[in-house]
């Protein structure tokens, strides 16, 4: 929680409350339904919690625009933004069923009702989004199809609508076909080795039918 406050000290008593909570519930969830790793749930803020907010750093998400989370796991990078971000709409899908469960669970215990969690695949989510977030899910170029023709048509943020990415270790040819890609190291905002090799990949996408 320490890491969390240094970084984000603007954070209102809720938005405290409601991270501080995180911790316990997770390892309540992951007793019944593992997903974290039993060696990561001891370091659930430094790299689950502060490197999903990670992407808070690049870019802050505008009241009433919608992100939506591919791949969320048990609510990464989904629910910490949703903290961050109260006024922004979060749709978190994940193709487990058991994983969406402990989303749920989570975002009914924090009473984030701005986030909405789905069972399926993210090509069948309906909607436009500003955003697409994700943790490395897959390379990126299957990433990309799935969710192109998911992006809204008017931009209203620094950054292009896009997608919006964590991602580890040397990019160059997974990105070789993404020319526009841009890529924000997390080492020069969060001063912890664990960050050392983590980035933040945005790729500006343009609305299609």
């Amino acid at each position: 929680m320490n890491r969390i406050i240094e970084n984000f000290p603007e954070l209102s008593e809720k938005q405290l409350e409601q991270f501080s909570k995180l911790g316990d519930l997770y390892k309540e969830w992951n007793a019944k339904i593992n997903v974290i790793s039993r060696k990561d749930i001891d370091s659930l803020y430094l790299k689950h919690v502060l490197h999903s907010l990670g992407i808070a750093k690049v870019q802050r998400f505008l009241p009433s625009s919608k992100v939506l989370d591919v791949g969320t796991g048990g609510g990464f990078p989904g629910i910490p933004l949703a903290i961050m971000f109260p006024e922004t709409e979060f749709v978190l899908v994940d193709s487990i069923g058991k994983k969406i469960k402990v989303v749920e669970g989570i975002a009914y215990e924090l009473d984030l009702k701005n986030v909405t969690a789905i069972h399926g695949r993210a090509e069948k989510v309906k909607g436009e989004f500003d955003f697409i977030v994700s943790r490395a899910v897959t390379r990126m170029d299957d990433f990309v199809k799935w969710v192109r023709k998911k992006i809204a048509r008017k931009n209203n943020h620094e950054l292009k609508n896009g997608i919006l990415y964590l991602k580890g270790g040397d990019l160059t040819e997974e990105l070789k076909n993404f020319p526009s890609a841009r890529l924000f190291d997390l080492h020069e905002f969060f001063y912890n080795p664990f960050f050392e090799t983590k980035k933040v990949v945005h790729i500006p996408i343009k609305y299609r039918l």
